[in-house]
């Protein structure tokens, strides 16, 4: 299903129609502030592996982001953090950032690996705060399969070719091309992961 929100005015009639699909384990596809995203309910276990079998990968050592509309899940899904840790999340999120942090006891089981670790994404996109707002909590969030341009950017194409392996696809415009930058937080230093859209200076 092709749903169109607005992307500056979601209506709120169809962010509670998405999100009553999360609830009952449908999986998205949704635009962030980079490129559009495979979602799902973090708490939606057979979703969960719908979407690592999509991707063909095991959960455990999947990468999967917790896409927040803000840092108030914070210390819900990932151990205590510094304080200098979490300046610097206030000061780049939202935005096309992915931090890696250490996971607490409340992430999934299914989600929990040798690392232990959760990527927390908080995009700018007025869509998507909105459905997480609406769901309660965070959406589970990877990459789409795609390979080439058009199947991240343009949601019509998109709905096309994965129509059969996603519940609901939102048109909310034209997407981005580059992903998050992925910051990795859990050692003494901050690592750069993955160089994405945004800017990172050591």
């Amino acid at each position: 299903m092709l749903i169109s929100i607005h992307p500056k005015d979601p209506q709120p009639r169809l962010i509670r129609q998405v999100a009553d699909s999360l609830r009952t384990g449908g999986i998205i596809i949704y635009p962030t502030d980079t490129i559009y995203g495979l979602g799902c309910d973090i708490f939606q276990t057979r979703a969960i592996e719908r979407i690592a079998w999509i991707k063909k990968v095991d959960p455990k050592k999947a990468q999967f982001s917790f896409v927040c509309a803000d840092l108030s899940h914070l210390s819900d899904f990932a151990k205590q953090i510094s304080n200098s840790t979490f300046r610097l999340l206030k000061e780049y999120l939202p935005g096309p950032y992915t931090f890696i942090l250490e996971a607490s006891k409340q992430v999934p089981r299914i989600l929990h690996s040798k690392k232990n670790t959760v990527g927390i994404r908080v995009p700018e996109n007025k869509i998507t705060q909105a459905l997480i707002r609406e769901l309660g909590h965070p959406i589970l969030s990877t990459t789409l399969p795609g390979e080439l341009v058009e199947d991240y950017t343009d949601p019509e194409i998109i709905h096309e070719h994965y129509q059969n392996l996603a519940d609901i696809v939102i048109d909310g415009g034209i997407g981005g091309m580059v992903p998050s930058t992925i910051i990795d937080c859990t050692g003494e230093e901050m690592v750069l992961v993955r160089k994405g859209l945004g800017d990172w200076e050591e």
